[in-house]
C-alpha cells in the first residue's frame, strides 16, 4: 500500500487487509454513464462525496475516506475479520444497508435469527461471531449474488454489470 508508515499505524490490520481488497477491485478513475454513482476513483463516488475532487483523489485520501466514512461509521470492526472484509467490500459496491441486509439474511440462513434492517448493530455483530465462519461466508456469498441478480433484472443497464458483480460476490 502507498500509505505512509505513520498513517498505516493509525489503521487496524483488519481494516488495512479489507481496504486492500476494495482497492484491488475498484481501480482508478472511471466515469461510466451507466453507473449511478457517477465518476469514481478507488471506488469513491462523486455522488456520495460531492466535496471530493474525484479526478485528483489520491490513494491515501481514499483510504482515509474508507476508514472514517465506511469502516468506523458503519462498525465493520465488530465483525469477524473475514466477514468484515467481505461485507465492507460489498458495502462499497452496493451500499452499506444492502450489504448488511445480505449479511443478516445469511445469518438467518445459518439459523441465527436477526432482524433484517440493514443496520450493523450489536445483535448482528454478536450473531456473526457465533456463526460457523465457513457456513456464514457461503451463505453471505449466496445472498450477495441473489441481490445482484435482482438489481440486474430491475435496473436499466444492470445486466451489463452482472458478471463483474457476481465475480465480486463469490470472491
Amino acid at each position: 500500500m502507498d500509505t505512509s508508515t505513520s498513517a498505516r499505524d493509525a489503521y487496524s490490520p483488519e481494516f488495512l487487509a479489507a481496504v486492500e481488497r476494495v482497492l484491488a477491485v475498484e481501480g482508478g478513475y472511471s466515469s461510466n454513464p451507466a453507473d449511478p454513482g457517477g465518476a469514481t476513483k478507488f471506488g469513491i463516488s462523486a455522488r456520495s462525496n460531492p466535496d471530493v475532487d474525484i479526478a485528483t483523489l489520491t490513494r491515501d485520501a481514499a483510504v482515509k475516506i474508507y476508514w472514517t466514512e465506511w469502516w468506523m461509521r458503519f462498525g465493520f470492526a465488530q465483525l469477524p475479520a473475514a466477514i468484515a472484509a467481505k461485507t465492507f467490500d460489498l458495502a462499497v459496491n452496493m451500499g452499506a444497508a444492502n450489504a448488511v441486509e445480505c449479511l443478516q439474511r445469511a445469518l438467518r440462513a445459518c439459523g441465527l435469527p436477526v432482524t433484517e434492517d440493514g443496520a450493523l448493530g450489536l445483535a448482528t455483530a454478536l450473531a456473526s461471531r457465533r456463526a460457523d465462519p465457513a457456513a456464514l461466508m457461503a451463505a453471505l456469498r449466496s445472498e450477495l449474488a441473489a441481490h445482484y441478480r435482482m438489481v440486474a433484472l430491475n435496473r436499466n443497464g444492470g445486466a451489463d454489470f452482472l458478471k463483474g458483480w457476481l465475480n465480486r460476490a463469490y470472491a
